[in-house]
């Protein structure tokens, strides 16, 4: 998957018009701060990772956590 097409399932995921969030995660797979998932993620799993890096407020902390949760995907379970 791209980084285009995960900025816009997040967009799709939280419906909302621009904000530092949105921009500040464009800005992090651009200059490659952020890399696609290594596991495809759910929107469920992508959604809370979502929501819990904009429960704080942007920064480089904040960025590398999200990147953290995206390298850390979860690995799919068995039945």
């Amino acid at each position: 998957m791209i980084p285009t097409t995960i900025v816009e399932r997040i967009r799709s995921l939280f419906a909302a018009g621009p904000s530092a969030h949105l921009a500040s995660i464009s800005h992090a797979f651009a200059d490659g701060t952020l890399a696609e998932p290594v596991r495809p993620m759910s929107d469920q799993e992508l959604a809370r990772a979502i929501r819990e890096f904009r429960s704080l407020p942007v920064s480089d902390w904040t960025i590398a956590k999200l990147s953290q949760r995206l390298r850390e995907a979860p690995m799919p379970r068995d039945g």
